[in-house]
Formats: C-alpha cells, structure tokens, sequence
C-alpha cells in the first residue's frame, strides 16, 4: 500500500467511484448523496487542496484524503482535512495511514494545527481515530447534521496543534 499525492486526470474515476459510495448513506459527509459527478473537481481536486490517494499494489484506490486550509488569509496557517475510505476496506487500518501521512504532510507544509469543522458524532470509528492521533473535541455544535436515517445529530469540531 501506498499513498501518493492525486491527480485528477489519472485518479478522478477511481476517487469518483469510492466519493460517491462514502456519501451515499448520507451519515457521516455533509455532501447530499446525490451530488453530481460534475461536482467532484470542486468538492475533492480543487487548486487550493492537496488530494492524496491510498494505493494497493495492484493500483486500485482504497482511500483518499484532502488536506486544505481551514480559513483564507489569517487562518490559512491551520488545515482542514477530509478522509474517505472505500466501505470495502473500512476497518482494515487505511484511515490510519491516511491519518498518519496527512499529519506529516500537514507539518512539512507548515500548518500549526489540523481542525475538523464537521465531525458526525454518530460517526464513531472516526472520532475514535481522530482522538486515537490526539485530536480533541473543542466544541458541539447541537444538531449540527441531517443524518439520513437518524435525523438530526449533533457533530463535533476537533482539533489537533501541529509540532
């Protein structure tokens, strides 16, 4: 397994086919289940992302990340990072990778700190994780997401200060 920085004219249909898969159930991204293909670019290859892809030896895609700043200009010194395994591979340890290779990416590129704005918390492996590398919930925000079957749930921001 390897995981290499994206390119979207080469991993835009493998990183469609697992996106488009994650957000179907509609708990746990805030994307709509039904977005658009068209809508990819923007939401996952944007030119102030960098995108990176899990790759098996075999060359299919089994994860990707997002690393972006949180806020323009004065906090564009903290990232926000996007994670998504393919539900075939979840549970097999590539959301670790994926979250052990963004904080070293994150760090060599100078950010102070990793925030995640928008974290389901009926999302439990991934708080899990997150707390796992030493993120922390630094607020709750009140039935923050329209989760599909649960109906309204709160979500967390966390937060991780980068060395």
């Amino acid at each position: 397994m390897k995981i290499r920085k994206a390119a979207i004219d080469r991993d835009f249909e493998a990183v469609w086919e697992l996106f488009s898969k994650v957000i179907a159930g509609g708990d746990t991204y805030v994307f709509d289940p039904q977005t658009p293909k068209e809508s990819l670019p923007k939401h996952w290859f944007a030119d102030f992302m960098d995108t990176f892809v899990a790759e098996k030896e075999n060359g299919e895609i089994v994860g990707t990340y997002v690393i972006k700043p949180n806020q323009i200009d004065l906090g564009n010194h903290i990232a926000n990072g996007s994670y998504m395994v393919s539900p075939n591979y979840q549970g097999k340890g590539i959301g670790t990778l994926l979250c052990d290779h963004s904080l070293e990416f994150a760090s060599q590129k100078g950010y102070k700190g990793i925030q995640f704005n928008i974290v389901v918390s009926t999302n439990l492996p991934a708080v899990a994780l997150w707390k796992k590398f030493g993120f922390e919930i630094i607020g709750t925000t009140p039935k923050g997401f329209r989760h599909q079957k649960m109906g309204f749930v709160d979500t967390y921001i966390m937060f991780k200060e980068l060395g």
